[in-house]
């Protein structure tokens, strides 16, 4: 269970259930204060930790620097020459990440622990001072109404009306006190949402970063740790056998150094991020991809094969996720989002998949007064001259349109109806019943959904170009098409479920059938024995009269023998 919402009317009444749930919001902040603070300290412990380490490895490091090997004799051996060099390359190797290391803890203070501080501070801090003007003026008020309430009857009028004066002011101040403190508690706890975790998701953004500059620095070095390896080997051999024996071991090991590159087949290999949906969101999914840029062939995983089609740059403001590109594939519809390692690795795989950047269409603002006052003032017919607007004004100018229906496109009645659909677990339950649901709207509302979500079917299969996916567009024309007629708290925290109704709308326009067919006469091809009450029982060549589709995926209404009900799709043929 989450939080309750806190509605301002509510501060007007005062009432015993108010201030519990307003207790609730102050335990959690003050739960969050704690472990902030404790996030800090341990934060601050691992920063010196690290300081420590660091300065301990840079240590290390100098003295391998400094350290000389000297063997006997004027001449050196290859293997002896690798080897006395060896520890000035662990020198540099182990330098190389402590600069990475650095970085890190520079920017620690910044990235983490100074805006955890300031959070707790400034966000936290102001809950618990406007707490206290609240408890302040709740002792003041109730105070004043006691003595206020204490006034005798008998006293004169003008004394009366200048406490009810005094008294109204007094209360206006409370109610003042009690919208403020309210408004602030429930402006932080959805601040803490992003304020609270992005200073970790950089901390660890740092993290992951040094850690890559590891793996990068780990495979430059795997050559020459193989040839080290093989030095090593052969100073061990010459301690045991004689001259001939060497000279043999290093013709071998000239003749094997081929053997030590590693080229490959592919264009581009490497880890990648897949974006995967999920009934309740997406995941994001590691995996080790390879692709071939003649064939166009890349590998996901061990199995997966697929060719590509498109690749584009994906920008950094239409998704929460950095280093991102989408890809189109010729086995499937719609686009995968990849996420690449860093923006050097992302660079490199579209170099490799030939990517292209695209500016999003559908996003970019107009001015569409002009068009706003056209459309309302024109006849029912009138066509839009394409040379007189630009996309941009026209795509405004709709969305506004919607926004000020007097009744959402979706309808109040529906509302509640469509949120409870869209939380569904199992995608196929949420498609089933938005699409009952759809059939439910009246025939105006359902014929313009159809003639729009068919619009934006057709605007999302141009996402390479526009950027515009179904799911950016249901998070445009979610709030536009679908609003609570209550204007309350509560009501603003299911705009996320609106976006999912319109995506799946979108994205299922041809499965839901927003238009309904003409009533017609069927026959049919095989004999059906009903399982349900609502079901038909029929021979083979049974004719029915007044089919159309029901609200049920896959079933058609219609009327066999005088009577009503359902029968399978694909149980029947038009006549």
């Amino acid at each position: 269970m989450g939080l309750p919402t806190l509605e301002f009317s509510d501060s007007f009444l005062d009432s015993p259930d108010f201030r519990e749930r307003l207790q609730c919001h102050e335990i959690e902040l003050e739960r969050t204060n704690r472990f902030i603070k404790d996030l800090i300290k341990d934060g601050n412990m691992l920063i010196s930790a690290l300081k420590s380490l660091s300065l301990a490895v840079q240590r290390f490091s100098q003295s391998l620097q400094e350290f000389q090997f000297e063997c006997i004799g004027d001449a050196e051996t290859d293997d002896e020459v690798n080897i006395a060099q060896s520890l000035k390359e662990f020198s540099q190797l182990l330098s190389t990440m402590e600069e990475e290391r650095k970085r890190l803890i520079q920017n620690a203070d910044d990235v983490l622990i100074s805006p955890l501080e300031k959070f707790r501070k400034e966000q936290i801090g102001a809950v618990k001072e406007e707490k206290k003007q609240f408890d302040k003026e709740t002792e003041r008020y109730y105070s004043v109404l006691e003595k206020h309430l204490s006034l005798s009857s008998k006293k004169k009028e003008s004394q009366l009306q200048e406490a009810d004066s005094q008294m109204s002011k007094d209360r206006q101040i409370f109610y003042d006190a009690s919208l403020q403190y309210v408004f602030k508690i429930q402006e932080v706890q959805e601040r803490k949402k992003f304020e609270f975790v992005e200073p970790l998701l950089a901390f660890l953004q740092g993290l992951f970063t040094f850690y890559h500059e590891g793996y990068e620095l780990a495979s430059e070095f795997e050559p020459y740790k193989q040839q080290l390896q093989f030095n090593l080997q052969n100073a061990r051999n010459n301690f045991e056998s004689t001259r001939a024996e060497v000279e043999r071991l290093m013709k071998r090991i000239r003749s094997a150094e081929e053997d030590f590159k590693a080229p490959s087949c592919f264009t581009m290999e490497g880890y990648l991020y897949i974006q995967e949906k999920r009934p309740l969101g997406s995941v994001w999914t590691r995996y080790y991809c390879t692709y071939e840029r003649s064939s166009k062939i890349q590998q996901t995983g061990e199995e997966t094969h697929t060719v590509l089609r498109s690749c584009v740059r994906r920008k950094t403001d239409s998704i929460d996720k950095r280093f991102c590109f989408d890809i189109e594939v010729v086995e499937r519809q719609g686009v995968i989002t990849l996420q690449a390692l860093s923006e050097a690795n992302r660079r490199l795989w579209m170099e490799a998949m030939d990517g292209k950047e695209f500016i999003p269409l559908q996003r970019l603002s107009g001015i569409f007064k002009s068009l706003l006052f056209t459309a309302s003032t024109a006849a029912s017919d009138m066509q839009l001259e394409a040379d007189a607007w630009d996309t941009k004004t026209i795509t405004s100018g709709l969305k506004d349109y919607f926004r000020c229906l007097a009744e959402p496109l979706l309808t109040y009645r529906l509302h509640k109806d469509f949120i409870r659909a869209a939380r569904y677990d199992e995608l196929n339950h949420r498609v089933r019943a938005i699409h009952a649901l759809v059939h439910k709207l009246p025939e105006k509302n359902r014929t313009m959904l159809d003639l729009l979500t068919n619009h934006l079917l057709k605007v999302s299969s141009h996402s390479n170009e526009n950027m515009m996916t179904v799911s950016n567009l249901g998070m445009i024309f979610g709030p536009t098409l679908m609003r609570s007629q209550e204007e309350t708290v509560a009501a603003m925290m299911n705009i996320k479920f609106q976006n999912i109704v319109v995506e799946i709308i979108i994205e299922n326009h041809d499965k839901v059938r927003l238009q309904r067919r003409t009533p017609t006469d069927a026959k049919a091809l095989y004999s059906c024995e009903a399982e349900h009450s609502h079901e038909l029982s029929f021979p083979q060549g049974a004719l029915f009269s007044n089919v159309c589709p029901s609200v049920e995926p896959g079933w058609l209404q219609a009327t066999y023998n005088g009577r009503t009900g359902l029968v399978p799709e694909n149980y029947i043929t038009y006549m």
